[in-house]
């Protein structure tokens, strides 16, 4: 059942509508002028409002704005007797889902009822996803390193700079670059990753730019490459220690001039994304060795942060295994273990070559492996 709100100077359209609305299950709630429906929009939750135009003390429009700035996240129906495509166009422009005229059409209300009510959901459900993508890829730890990368990010993601992550394997790279694009102005757009490590150098090219229909033997239809995926967003380069040379000279372009051109096509396409980087490679070494592009190194490193190794920050050990701990319990549907005191110094003790990766794989073959209460024998025994 949703929650709706009329805002509705007529009474005898207010009563018509509160009955249709109420015959399909739904909460409803009305206001006489503009000003009451506004207030009872900022103390109330409402999955939708049903809001007329020519009103006393606020029209709709104006309720509307004031909505839309105030953060109220309800979606709005205007309606209008004295309506025209200015002001149907004015009202979307604003923020409203849709316009509909008076008198209405059952058919039409019915159904941008129900498109506007399914927006709203899923506009919730995404809410509630990111809680759950924020809780799992949590930053855990309080040591001073891991301290000094959430300062930089805080500072540094809600600018547009391109950042170089470096870390060992299993460190936490990639939740950085998560972290930087969720604390970002770029947050509602995409996050496209792409592991340039995993992909063969001949189809690098293809993967970030694209391709045209015919533009080598497998090309059978145009393809969209990542950086047009992430218009509007964030692009994570991991392992670009291991991009072609060619491909770099791409890349390095496609910094330059903000724009890129499909394998097989002339075309220039204007692309605006910010761009995140990632590498477990000395590339100052890289470029010595002539492997990498210092031009190319030098456009990626406006900041560079630093992910510590485990064995950097051991006295968050605890914290992190606990984190894992709480994951592994909710995934499996059991009852979060514990590791006592004893276990988590035997913890301490080993030499994480692996990292994070490797302490959370360690906690998981603990978890399937031990009892209740996970004590120093079990480390030693499954570590």
């Amino acid at each position: 059942m949703s929650k709706i709100l009329v805002i509705e100077d007529d009474s005898k359209i207010r009563a018509i509508l509160k009955e249709i609305l109420q015959e399909k299950d739904h909460e409803v709630d009305e206001a006489a002028d503009g000003q009451e429906g506004f207030r009872k929009l900022e103390s109330g939750s409402f999955d939708l409002c049903i809001c007329d135009i020519k009103m006393p003390k606020m029209d709709g429009i104006e309720v509307l704005e004031k909505s839309k700035e105030a953060g109220i996240p309800t979606n709005f129906i205007i309606i209008s007797a004295h309506g025209n495509i200015d002001i149907a166009v004015d009202a979307v422009k604003k923020g409203a889902f849709d316009f509909l005229q008076k008198p209405f059409d059952l058919g039409r209300l019915e159904i941008t009822l129900r498109n506007a009510l399914d927006k709203t959901s899923l506009i919730k459900e995404t809410k509630t996803l990111r809680k759950k993508i924020s809780k799992k890829f949590e930053m855990a730890g309080e040591s001073e390193p891991i301290l000094q990368v959430k300062e930089m990010i805080e500072k540094v993601a809600p600018t547009d700079a391109r950042v170089l992550i470096t870390g060992p394997n299993g460190s936490g790279k990639e939740l950085v670059a998560r972290w930087l694009h969720e604390k970002s102005k770029r947050a509602s757009g995409p996050l496209v990753e792409v592991n340039c490590a995993a992909i063969p150098s001949e189809l690098i090219e293809s993967e970030l730019f694209g391709h045209e229909k015919g533009s080598f033997t497998s090309a059978i239809k145009q393809r969209l490459g990542k950086f047009e995926l992430a218009e509007g967003g964030t692009i994570f380069l991991d392992e670009i220690g291991d991009m072609s040379l060619s491909a770099q000279a791409k890349v390095l372009r496609a910094l330059q001039e903000n724009k890129i051109a499909r394998v097989g096509g002339d075309k220039e396409i204007t692309v605006n994304v910010r761009v995140l980087a990632a590498t477990n490679k000395d590339l100052k070494k890289e470029i010595e060795e002539n492997r990498f592009r210092e031009d190319l190194y030098h456009r990626l490193s406006v900041i560079v942060i630093k992910v510590p190794s485990l064995n950097e920050r051991k006295e968050d050990i605890k914290i992190l295994a606990n984190k894992f701990l709480e994951d592994i319990a909710d995934e499996y549907g059991a009852r979060k273990k514990e590791l006592n005191a004893k276990a988590i110094d035997q913890l301490k003790k080993h030499n994480w070559t692996g990292n994070i990766r490797e302490l959370r794989n360690v906690v998981e073959r603990l978890v399937i492996m031990s009892g209740e209460e996970i004590s120093a024998q079990d480390v030693e025994k499954y570590l």
